[in-house]
């Protein structure tokens, strides 16, 4: 128990390093979203990262050869919602929608979590929870809105939105399935288990990416190009799904979902320090909204 109570912090540090990470992930994929395809780009980054990877996992995976098999048919199910799905939804989105929509979207990921934890797992948050997630949710909206509510009402959704919640759902399952499905992967130990879903997930984009250089789409390489590339793999891939599987691990699938309401923040401290953009007294106010939040839903329940 003490070892538990321990790990929480780090497991919680690895979910904000996580989604810190995939905070410039977007900004990757709306900067390039002109010059590089959305499979091209996913294609691309978890080829990177399986180089990257494979030289320290070839031997683990040979290792635990029986406890790959037992898991079986789950670890393709997991490598084409982690690895294929969710980024390539995300990068197909991105061409066609704007920031504040991936943003506001994305706030359905918590909400359609903690369901699923309850259907799935029988894990039902407390109601500490539910009430932590609807003032990051407040948080949130301020963020979104710019502190004026008639920004939000003037939103309007497309195609890319549609898309981006087909993202939320498969993230979601991605998480869920990795909580539920804990006993037969917890043998394998992580880098060889990431290891095993780039390799399942990879094939699984393949025909995408060949049809979209059907269509005419080419990676031109420039150093713009191949550092956007390369910082989706070594970051956005391996790092922070790295860091994320070990906080479901921790926490559960419920309470790691919350730590995506901090992606709006990062993502506006990015802009601030990489491109000068400018910190409003509203990103103040709606980041202060979001922690409080957070800390109120995930914090431990005491026990007599």
């Amino acid at each position: 128990m003490t070892a538990l109570n321990h790990s929480r912090p780090l497991a919680f540090g690895g979910l904000l390093l996580a989604n810190l990470c995939w905070s410039g992930n977007a900004l990757v994929a709306r900067a390039f979203a002109g010059e590089i395809g959305p499979f091209t780009l996913s294609f691309w980054r978890w080829c990177l990262a399986l180089t990257l990877l494979l030289p320290f996992v070839v031997l683990p995976l040979w290792r635990h050869r029986s406890a790959l098999r037992h898991a079986g048919w789950r670890l393709l199910v997991l490598g084409g919602l982690g690895i294929a799905g969710y980024n390539s939804l995300l990068y197909s989105a991105a061409q066609s929608t704007v920031a504040i929509n991936i943003s506001l979207v994305n706030t359905c990921l918590p909400l359609v979590t903690f369901i699923g934890a309850g259907l799935l797992l029988n894990e039902w948050p407390a109601r500490r929870a539910w009430w932590g997630m609807a003032v990051a949710v407040l948080g949130l909206a301020v963020l979104i809105g710019q502190g004026q509510w008639s920004r939000l009402a003037s939103l309007s959704f497309n195609h890319g939105d549609m898309i981006m919640l087909l993202a939320v759902v498969d993230w979601a399952l991605y998480s869920l399935l990795l909580r539920r499905w804990s006993a037969y992967l917890q043998p394998i130990p992580p880098l060889a288990l990431l290891g095993v879903f780039i390799l399942l997930g990879v094939p699984l984009i393949l025909p995408f990416y060949l049809y979209e250089l059907s269509q005419g789409a080419h990676l031109a390489l420039s150093a713009a190009n191949l550092s956007a590339i390369a910082y989706t793999a070594v970051f956005a891939s391996l790092l922070a799904y790295l860091a994320w599987n070990h906080g479901i691990k921790v926490v559960g699938a419920a309470r790691a979902a919350l730590t995506n309401y901090v992606m709006p923040v990062f993502t506006a401290l990015l802009g601030w320090v990489l491109l000068g953009e400018s910190l409003q007294s509203y990103h103040w106010v709606g980041a202060a909204m979001i922690f409080v939040g957070l800390l109120l839903a995930t914090r431990p329940r005491k026990h007599a």
